[in-house]
């Protein structure tokens, strides 16, 4: 295991209407300036890929949750 957001990544994905795909975050990370390949999306979420600190931030305001969620601290 690389990271611990994962399944979190996924799961708010998939709660927000109408859903989010991996390629909808993709672009919703690259307007706030982190770029990654197509295929990053789905290593994060299988745990294949290791996730910085900048992308950890992206990833969460993207998604509308908080870091500590993404990282099951609340």
């Amino acid at each position: 295991m690389k990271n611990i957001i994962g399944g979190r990544v996924r799961e708010a994905r998939h709660k927000i209407k109408p859903k989010i795909t991996q390629t909808d975050l993709l672009a919703r990370l690259a307007i706030r300036g982190v770029l990654m390949e197509s295929t990053s999306i789905s290593k994060i979420e299988s745990y294949k890929r290791p996730v910085t600190d900048i992308e950890l931030v992206a990833i969460a305001d993207s998604l509308n949750v908080s870091i500590l969620w993404l990282l099951h601290r609340t």
